[in-house]
């Protein structure tokens, strides 16, 4: 038996000049081997639009998902919504979480659409089981349901419930051509760039628009310098971020990528990430956006592959533990013991 052939980079599979060509990202060393990998595509982006590097595709057409939400809460904010229902920056920063469901993200949501005059009936989102583990547990133990304050956008929605009083539609507010959702499709329209690409229902029941990878990217770096979207916008964007970097623990909660490592940040960075392998940064020191799409939808790629990007642009630390913990995760079997690792494909390092 001879020994096994050193670990070496994944060779290109896909043409580079085919639309939606993407690399290998990420991949999954197991003993000797090279086991398995993720392709993707990056696209890093200035706010006026110019790809300052991509990997793959950057004109390749995604749903953003869940890491779009600070986008969809711009109409919130600059429409002065959420300032007459007297929002903090721990209400905004729910606006834009995917959170766990824990007692810190579900009584909050409860309190904020009491102050509407609303409760848990009034959300579309859909219940959900916590993935937070202790509030999960609760229920278990007091016989009781999740709802819908549980639902990981559950905040998106009292945003939304929030938008709607302003603007005067009906219950329904998750139907694409509410009022509320089209303030949504046109911000994301004005700060992507890109023209109409569709869209499709998410799981909480909104409509998620299409975009381009360096239209994403381009939005996320209009957070980052909104200088020039005008008054109300810009205060909007620069109130969102500033939320999502000063309250991590709601944007996701305890052990979860957008968390650990907007608090390893620092204020460096507004992090997050979507269903399917999309993860979006805010980079406001460099005036960049990042947007990155794993094909496969593998969450463990898109951490891994953002974590490698945020340490290549000099915001976090690699060996910060919350960072090298999502850049080289280690791989145990069922005894606990180690046997391999994720990591950054060569071309990300």
């Amino acid at each position: 038996m001879t020994d096994p052939a050193p670990v070496g980079p994944a060779a290109p599979l896909v043409d580079p000049s085919a639309p939606g060509f993407s690399e290998v990202l990420v991949e999954a060393i197991r003993g000797d081997l090279l086991e398995s990998v993720h392709r993707g595509a990056i696209a890093i982006c200035t706010p006026s639009g110019e790809v300052v590097q991509a990997w793959g595709d950057p004109e390749r057409v995604i749903y953003p998902r869940s890491s779009c939400k600070m986008l969809q809460a711009l109409p919130l904010v600059e429409s002065g919504a959420a300032a007459d229902a007297g929002l903090r920056s721990e209400q905004l920063a729910l606006a834009c979480a995917s959170h766990n469901g824990a007692a810190i993200h579900s009584t909050r949501v409860a309190a904020w659409l009491e102050g509407l005059g609303l409760s848990e009936a009034d959300l579309r989102c859909g219940p959900q089981e916590p993935a937070d583990l202790p509030a999960r547990d609760d229920l278990i133990r007091a016989c009781a349901c999740p709802d819908q304050t549980h639902n990981n956008c559950s905040g998106k929605h009292a945003g939304f419930l929030t938008l709607n009083r302003r603007l005067g539609g009906g219950a329904e507010y998750v139907e694409v051509d509410h009022p509320v959702q089209r303030a949504a499709r046109e911000a994301m329209a004005e700060m992507t760039g890109d023209p109409d690409l569709g869209y499709g229902i998410d799981g909480c029941s909104a409509p998620n628009f299409a975009t381009t990878l360096r239209g994403f990217a381009t939005s996320m770096a209009r957070m980052a310098r909104p200088a020039g979207l005008g008054p109300a916008r810009e205060a909007a964007a620069r109130a969102l971020v500033e939320a999502m970097m000063a309250h991590p623990e709601l944007v996701a909660g305890e052990g979860r990528a957008c968390t650990g490592m907007m608090r390893a940040m620092a204020g460096r960075a507004a992090i997050k990430t979507g269903a399917e392998g999309v993860f979006g940064a805010i980079l406001p020191g460099l005036g960049l956006g990042v947007a990155l799409k794993i094909d496969d939808g593998g969450t463990r790629a898109s951490e891994c592959a953002m974590a490698a990007i945020l340490v290549r642009l000099g915001v976090a630390e690699a060996g910060h533990p919350e960072v090298a913990s999502r850049l080289n995760p280690p791989q145990s079997n069922r005894r606990g013991l180690r046997v391999g690792e994720v990591r950054p494909a060569a071309a990300l390092g």
